[in-house]
């Protein structure tokens, strides 16, 4: 399994000043949902900086998430960033297996 972990922080006030941002946001993560191959993909605001949005993704295989980067959903998601360009980004990928129950 491939799980990827990080951060995306956007420019002070993107989140509350840009309904574009966040539309795309929710769209992006319902369509990846949706994809073959993925197990959980979420994006969440950061309870103490509103301009973070904290990332983590599962995956099945490299195939999966190399079909999600190439994906057309992808590829509309990255313009709306190319117009609110963030202003920090760190991500990990990790390769694990499912995990246990806490």
């Amino acid at each position: 399994m491939i799980q990827i972990n990080g951060t995306l922080t956007l420019a002070p006030g993107t989140i509350a000043n840009s309904p574009e941002v966040v539309q795309a946001i929710k769209t992006m993560v319902a369509a990846s949902r949706a994809e073959d191959g993925c197990l959980d993909y979420t994006f969440a605001q950061d309870l103490s900086d509103p301009d973070s949005i904290v990332i983590f993704e599962r995956w099945t295989d490299h195939a999966a998430l190399g079909a999600h980067g190439k994906s057309a959903h992808m590829a509309d998601f990255q313009k709306v960033l190319a117009d609110n360009p963030p202003v920090g980004r760190e991500l990990r990928i990790y390769e694990t297996d499912d995990g246990k129950p806490l």
